[in-house]
């Protein structure tokens, strides 16, 4: 028997000795030590010797079952330790290494200046207010002093859908909307999205955006002194405290009398340079007293109320924010473009 014991001894060290993984251990931990091991069977038959031979035998065992566990407890530090070793090679962090930047994305340039937009006029008093981008022809048109058969339409190249709606060739839609359901006096600005059925090129896209004002209060308190001043304000604080305004007359079918507004060119400050074409002055939008007509579509009494609308389009402001001389690079979606914003 005492054979039979160093037998199982020599086998399980020499096994310990060849096993690479934890299951292998295990699996020997589970032969030579578990409740069905060959010592166990021999640890069984202690009843059948004699009391000396007995003590001799189970001490025996039980010292040979010490030893393999020992090193089957070794075995499994030693692999543990050699796989915490490959493990620190391949994902070794050296904290004095430069690190890597990452990448974060950002506003698009167009949204950096609605938002611009839209605090500037905030701090004037005005309300910021949108609405749907599919109209109906009443409120795209109609409302606008631009009935059916009148001239004016054909200043706008519309797309038409079939149930005879447009999408929405200006945010003055979301005006006539605004008035029907609020009453004077207010101040509100509307931004978004307008479409033109017209050829794209490098100063027209057929679809941009837009930002439009309206002032209306009581007749005798909305003068174009009042709205000049407003649109100065604005232009400061876009372009700069340096930047000048001046309105020109002009027709626009909503207004009576209608400006055009020019601003001082912000690259050469109203010197003269090839951006502006050696006038010192840049087209910016349309502006005017809102005609009487616009106020009695939406349900307003007749020469109750004053109001001044003015509108511009958010590209234009961008290309000459930015020094843009595409617009069809707002939309193109190329990154070289949009990193430099």
């Amino acid at each position: 028997m005492k054979n039979k014991i160093n037998e199982i001894k020599k086998r399980a060290l020499e096994e310990i000795g060849k096993a690479k993984t934890f299951e292998a251990v295990e699996a020997l931990r589970v032969k030579y030590s578990g409740r069905k091991s060959e010592l166990t069977n021999v640890l069984r038959g202690l009843k059948d010797l004699s009391p000396k031979e007995r003590k001799e035998i189970g001490e025996l065992s039980n010292h040979t079952k010490q030893i393999i566990e020992s090193e089957l407890d070794k075995k499994e530090l030693k692999i543990k330790n050699e796989e915490l070793s490959h493990i620190d090679k391949k994902e070794k962090i050296d904290v004095t290494y430069p690190g890597k930047k990452t990448a974060k994305g950002h506003l698009h340039p167009l949204t950096q200046v609605r938002y611009a937009i839209e605090a500037i006029f905030k701090s004037m008093g005005f309300l910021v207010v949108e609405d749907r981008e599919v109209e109906d022809e009443f409120h795209n048109f109609d409302a606008m002093n631009m009935p059916r058969n009148h001239p004016a339409r054909d200043m706008q190249d519309t797309f038409w859908l079939k149930n005879g709606c447009v999408p929405r060739t200006h945010t003055s839609s979301v005006q006539a909307r605004f008035m029907e359901k609020n009453k004077p006096p207010f101040r509100i600005i509307s931004l978004g999205r307008v479409y033109r059925n017209e050829n794209t090129d490098a100063t027209h896209e057929s679809n941009f955006h837009q930002t439009e004002g309206l002032i209306v209060d009581k007749s005798g308190k909305v003068t174009v002194a009042n709205a000049k001043s407003i649109i100065s304000e604005f232009m400061k604080g876009l372009f700069g405290e340096s930047t000048k305004i001046r309105l020109r007359p002009s027709y626009f079918p909503f207004v009576e009398p209608g400006f055009e507004f020019d601003a001082s060119c912000p690259y050469c400050k109203g010197e003269g340079c090839r951006i502006c074409k050696k006038t010192g002055w840049i087209e910016l939008g349309g502006a005017g007293m809102v005609n009487q007509n616009v106020f009695t579509s939406v349900g307003f009494n007749e020469d109750k109320y004053e109001g001044f609308a003015f509108g511009f389009g958010i590209e234009r402001l961008a290309m000459i924010k930015y020094g843009i001389d595409d617009i069809r690079l707002f939309h193109a979606g190329d990154l070289r473009f949009l990193q430099q914003f």
